[in-house]
């Protein structure tokens, strides 16, 4: 017997690869496509969202109202609490069967909980479906005993084990069952996709990446096309400053939101993979994938995830409050240009490169500043338009060496590193200015520029741009010297889950008397982010792949 059925779209802002639409279908006499606009996300003390990413959400809801209306149906666009709108549709639209896309953040656990109960006492069957992520993430902590593993490298194994993750769904039908014609509450004037002046935002987005779906599968192809950079890429090697062609594939928004099936991603890898020799995880394209998966799946899985108290496998470090060094590196005043374009790019476009991301957090953190990485998470949270809840957090962990990472001492120099791969200053030239004149010979340092020169490229320093406001060579040795000190008091109750592994947050670093390591990075000795690129090299793929596994987790997933 035919009945009504709700679709009820959170994530997973796509027609392809969407097993709860096809379920939604099914002897469906009308079918009602539902997002919800929670007043959650906009107006949460803990939740920031800027319009940026907001718009992203928007353009992607009217994606997905074309492509729905491509098969006779269309997007209904509800405003209010889930738990306040879903049983007034039950009943007015006399629903039979709720489907969506599992959901495993906390607050979108706590919220479905409410809503399954509501359906129950509604008579409204729940069906639910895994496509967010490429597996079950709580059948991977299963076969992993309980607990999810804390390294790349025991997460690799684990999925190696549990083999090629489900294949995407069918495509719906061309055809869908339609809307009830005299349905309440489902006239398109008071269900069309809002403006994002409507949501109350005053500044206009200025990212360049639009959202949806449509999008997102004409930049996939247009990645996928090349087999032979697919089957070559490698995330490390490549250039965190290229802005006029981003050197990665910019799909992480689009996975984000689920605009782009990341099991769809998998699967046309594995083709491009059987033809031609490829790169590895965790530096290869699948890696990525990979990356995000694993941070889902610890995320997931472990209580605070997003927090350092009452997080199991966090390290408590006596992290301090600085307003005035806090809103200058929001702001990008550090008086560091490689920090302060990077920042710049952040706020503008709402995206920056993975080795971006980690000059910034770790200047905030265990480099620079010693700022706690929560402040720094949730400036992320604000304006990345791929912001992903696990995902942040973890890399956030990761960069302040409060979990999955222990080399603390290896500090990224906010002058030596951006000039490897930009020694001209023309990211910072783009994304500052007022620079824009200044000699290449001090466009990383400007401070040591002559006061002739400075005059001649129109930048006064302390008037034009800030003064650093930290001697890096100091901050960063007094930074390693008390994270050293919080290490040597212990480590998070959850460790141990991985043995022979690269050293992690949850396994202390053992070093010979002295600290020989720690005193060599406090005394001034080049890390690994400062050496030369040739240098570099010279050390062999070996090497460097092991710096990778330890030093660099993808936080916008490729």
């Amino acid at each position: 017997m035919a009945t009504n059925t709700i679709l009820w779209f959170r994530k997973g802002l796509r027609i392809h690869d969407n097993p709860a639409l096809l379920d939604a279908c099914n002897n469906a006499r009308h079918m009602y496509p539902v997002f919800i606009i929670d007043p959650h996300f906009l107006k949460s003390g803990s939740y920031r969202v800027g319009v940026n990413r907001y718009n992203f959400l928007l353009e992607s809801l009217q994606d997905l109202d074309s492509r729905l209306r491509e098969r006779g149906s269309r997007l209904l666009v509800m405003r209010g609490k889930p738990e306040d709108v879903l049983p007034k549709a039950f009943k007015d639209w006399d629903v039979k069967r709720l489907c969506y896309e599992v959901d495993t953040e906390p607050y979108a656990m706590a919220r479905d909980e409410v809503v399954k109960s509501l359906a129950s006492e509604a008579c409204v069957d729940v069906n639910t479906f895994i496509s967010h992520t490429l597996y079950d993430t709580a059948e991977l902590v299963k076969k992993n005993g309980g607990r999810p593993p804390l390294t790349m490298q025991a997460f690799t194994k684990l999925v190696d084990k549990m083999g090629d993750p489900p294949y995407p769904a069918t495509d719906p039908p061309a055809k869908l069952p339609p809307l009830s014609e005299d349905a309440p509450g489902t006239r398109p004037e008071d269900t069309c996709v809002p403006t994002w002046q409507e949501m109350g935002f005053k500044a206009p987005p200025s990212t360049l990446f639009k959202g949806g779906e449509t999008e997102a599968l004409k930049r996939f192809q247009m990645s996928m096309s090349d087999a032979s950079w697919v089957a070559a890429f490698e995330k490390p090697m490549t250039d965190p400053s290229a802005f006029e062609k981003p050197a990665t594939t910019v799909l992480s928004p689009y996975l984000k939101f689920g605009c782009l099936s990341a099991r769809l991603f998998h699967a046309e890898l594995l083709k491009v993979y059987k033809q031609k020799k490829h790169t590895e995880p965790p530096v290869s394209l699948r890696g990525q994938v990979l990356w995000r998966e694993f941070f889902y799946t610890v995320g997931g899985h472990t209580p605070n995830f997003h927090k350092m108290e009452g997080n199991p496998i966090c390290r408590q470090i006596d992290w301090q409050d600085n307003e005035e060094h806090f809103n200058a590196w929001r702001e990008g005043r550090t008086g560091f240009p490689w920090i302060d374009a990077i920042m710049t790019q952040l706020r503008e476009w709402g995206w920056m490169h993975h080795l971006a991301r980690h000059s910034v957090a770790c200047f905030l953190t265990r480099g620079d500043l010693y700022i706690p990485w929560e402040k720094g998470m949730q400036v992320f949270e604000e304006y990345l338009i791929d912001q992903d809840h696990f995902v942040n957090a973890g890399n956030w962990m990761w960069l302040s060496a409060s979990a999955f990472f222990s080399q603390y001492f290896r500090v990224y120099s906010p002058v030596a590193f951006g000039k490897k791969y930009d020694p001209e200053g023309k990211y910072i030239r783009k994304f500052l200015p007022v620079l824009k004149d200044m000699p290449t010979k001090y466009i990383y340092e400007p401070w040591l520029a002559p006061l002739e020169v400075q005059r001649k490229a129109k930048c006064i320093v302390g008037q034009d741009y800030p003064r650093p406001i930290v001697d890096h060579a100091v901050a960063s040795k007094a930074c390693i010297a008390r994270i050293g000190v919080a290490y040597r008091a212990g480590r998070p109750s959850y460790a141990g889950a991985d043995d022979g592994e690269t050293e992690t947050a949850s396994k202390p670093v053992k070093r010979k008397s002295g600290n020989v390591k720690e005193k060599k990075a406090a005394a001034g000795a080049a890390t690994a982010e400062d050496e030369p690129a040739e240098a570099k090299k010279a050390k062999g793929a070996k090497r460097q792949k092991k710096i990778t596994e330890t030093l660099k987790p993808s936080s916008d997933s490729s």
